[in-house]
């Protein structure tokens, strides 16, 4: 797990001050990296690859970066773990191809040099982004994984310079790059709470798409293809005819296979434990493998309605593990809020940052890589828009729009505060009803399924959806998640987290097998009437009592709108303030400041609020670099 970064002026240069750029980039993105550094140049071609080690597999020098090819071809730098090189090494030493050192980085060069970057990509289980030179072909090639785990962005300046990384800061780093915001991708963060790929929030830069392969020449047209589209695969892939106990078996096994592999390291590996149905199948499975070793971390609130560290507390001790709890505190809110617009070097506005950031912070002092059951909800079904796009949708669908609109009028006429003091004391109730009775309401006057699901997507407005989704509602709003709010949220958020930290984050779940046997499985086996995710809780039910994780689904955000009148509110008053966010000409201040009274005032705006404010925080940040 590393920071990769590079320069590819497509002409001859001088060496030195290529590499000076290339080590400014590589410097920016040390916090990803702190065990080494180093840097590659083809002055020839104007080409520098740059990179920063975080050592997991063969921490000796022999797994240093960037890495030349046995037969001299290839350069890479490369960011991730390749779960099953040792597979891949049996595999190429069967063919007399004998792969020198330890390293994963080793055999993944030389797979490439043996198979060639688009036939060998598809036999991979890992996660990475990578920069590839193929010296006699004089051609750069641009990688990432499957799901969009490990980040990559690139550019093409006004002078033709090709720039590349792991993050943001590293190309504006290397200079040449005009630094502009890009309208659009300002007005999606605000609708969305984060740039979704392959946008960036800086004009001309773009992410490589999960799944994505960029092929660029030294002269010629850069071209872009699709090694790996979930998309595609969720609409294609038969339906495998299983019924619950053979697919909860078929889960269970692949879930385990997955961790088995994941826990392959050379450091100390421990994994997140929230309580929930995911988090808990992964662990189940390490402590199933590995029981001994197998150490857990949770973040906890005082306020009873965010907190799971009791219900994560209990299924640890169930599986007899090691575990530890971190109290988040307002305090700790408050010092880690001023410090979000430099974690993330992109605005980014998921309020479940500030728990991750702790958590991550936290198990980095025990381990260097955690497991986490980010992926489960995506692929199987978790949030409440799968369950109303399966069970609810086809109904409500039938009824008149007028009279639906009429509905959504009523609930919205009535505050959420009344809905949780009287609604939530009834048995049975959701933890926070008011805000699903407020979901309840932004449905109702949904035109039609697309509509629906940026309602209950999107903070304001309804996000792009990509071309070629399936037609079936709940294979539809799943893939849709998978390719978009997954990489672009769930993921970015974890990675950002975990590497300004130097923790590598893996993602069991994710596997390329078990993505392909989630998208396999018919809609009955992931939602029934008690619930989403159904296979994978039955899963996880022959390994730990129901009783749990049989409950409510809390997520991982902290209580937001009642810390943004409390211990929050001067300084988000500060930020909806500043003359940067304000002259941008990004928010309406009219409306922010509309927004803003109305929260103070007892209303929750927090879910508008938030993107602005990461906003304000990111500008200010990056003016004070």
């Amino acid at each position: 797990m590393c920071g990769i970064a590079g320069i590819f002026l497509r002409r001859p240069s001088a060496a030195e001050p290529l590499r000076a750029r290339a080590e400014a980039m590589a410097n920016a993105l040390a916090h990803r990296g702190p065990d080494g550094s180093g840097v590659w140049v083809e002055a020839e071609v104007g080409l520098a690859l740059a990179h920063r080690r975080l050592a997991v597999i063969d921490l000796s020098p022999g797994g240093a970066q960037p890495m030349r090819s046995a037969c001299g071809r290839y350069a890479i730098t490369y960011n991730g773990e390749l779960y099953d090189y040792r597979d891949h090494r049996a595999t190429l030493r069967a063919h007399g191809v004998d792969v020198p050192g330890e390293s994963d980085t080793a055999v993944l060069l030389a797979a490439l040099a043996a198979w060639g970057v688009e036939a060998a990509l598809p036999r991979f289980d890992g996660m990475f982004a990578f920069a590839l030179w193929d010296g006699p072909r004089r051609t750069l090639w641009l990688a990432r994984d499957h799901a969009g785990i490990k980040p990559l962005y690139w550019c093409q300046c006004a002078d033709g310079t090709i720039l590349f990384g792991s993050e943001l800061r590293a190309l504006e780093a290397a200079g040449g790059l005009s630094g502009a915001i890009d309208p659009e991708s300002a007005s999606l963060f605000l609708r969305l709470g984060r740039v979704p790929s392959p946008r960036a929030i800086l004009a001309g830069v773009h992410q490589v798409p999960p799944g994505g392969l960029l092929r660029i020449p030294l002269a010629g047209t850069i071209s872009d293809t699709r090694w790996f589209d979930i998309v595609a695969l969720a609409r294609e892939t038969p339906r495998a005819v299983l019924s619950p106990d053979e697919a909860a078996e078929a889960v269970d096994a692949a879930l385990e296979h997955s961790v088995r592999r994941q826990l392959v390291s050379d450091v100390p590996v421990g994994a997140f434990l929230s309580g929930g149905v995911d988090s808990s199948s992964v662990v189940a499975a390490m402590a199933r493998i590995a029981p001994a070793a197998t150490q857990t971390f949770t973040i906890g609130f005082a306020d009873a309605g965010y907190d799971e560290s009791p219900q994560a507390s209990a299924v640890a001790r169930a599986l007899g593990i090691r575990h530890t709890v971190l109290p988040a505190t307002e305090a700790d809110a408050l010092s880690l809020a001023a410090d979000l617009g430099h974690v993330f070097d992109e605005p980014f506005a998921d309020p479940s940052a500030i728990p991750t950031v702790l958590l991550c912070r936290l198990a980095r002092g025990h381990v260097t890589v955690a497991l986490s059951g980010d992926g489960g909800d995506e692929l199987f079904g978790g949030y409440r828009r799968h369950v109303f796009a399966h069970r609810h949708w086809p109904r409500l669908a039938r009824l008149p729009l007028g009279l639906r609109r009429l509905l959504a009028a009523l609930l919205r006429a009535i505050p959420e505060r009344f809905w949780n003091a009287t609604v939530g004391r009834l048995p049975g109730a959701p933890r926070r009803p008011g805000e699903t009775l407020s979901k309840v309401a932004r449905v109702l006057a949904a035109r039609h399924l697309d509509e629906a699901y940026g309602r209950l997507a999107a903070v304001d407005g309804a996000p792009p959806l990509p071309t070629g989704l399936p037609e079936e509602p709940l294979l539809r709003f799943r893939a849709a998640d998978a390719v978009g709010y997954l990489p672009d949220d769930v993921l970015t958020k974890v990675d950002r987290a975990a590497m300004r930290v130097a923790l590598e984050v893996r993602v069991p779940i994710l596997s390329p097998e078990m993505i392909r046997l989630a998208f396999s499985l018919a809609p009955a086996l992931l939602v029934r009437a008690d619930g989403g995710k159904a296979v994978l809780r039955d899963a996880l039910a022959r390994h730990l009592p129901r009783r749990l994780f049989e409950r409510e689904k809390t997520g991982f955000s902290p209580p937001l709108a009642a810390w943004l009148r409390g211990p929050l509110r001067s300084w988000a008053a500060d930020l909806l303030h500043t003359t940067r966010l304000r002259t941008s000409g990004f928010v309406d201040p009219a409306r922010l400041d509309a927004a803003w009274a109305l929260h103070s005032a007892g209303r929750d705006c927090s879910a508008r609020l938030w993107p602005a404010l990461m906003l304000s925080a990111w500008l200010e940040a990056r003016a004070a670099r």
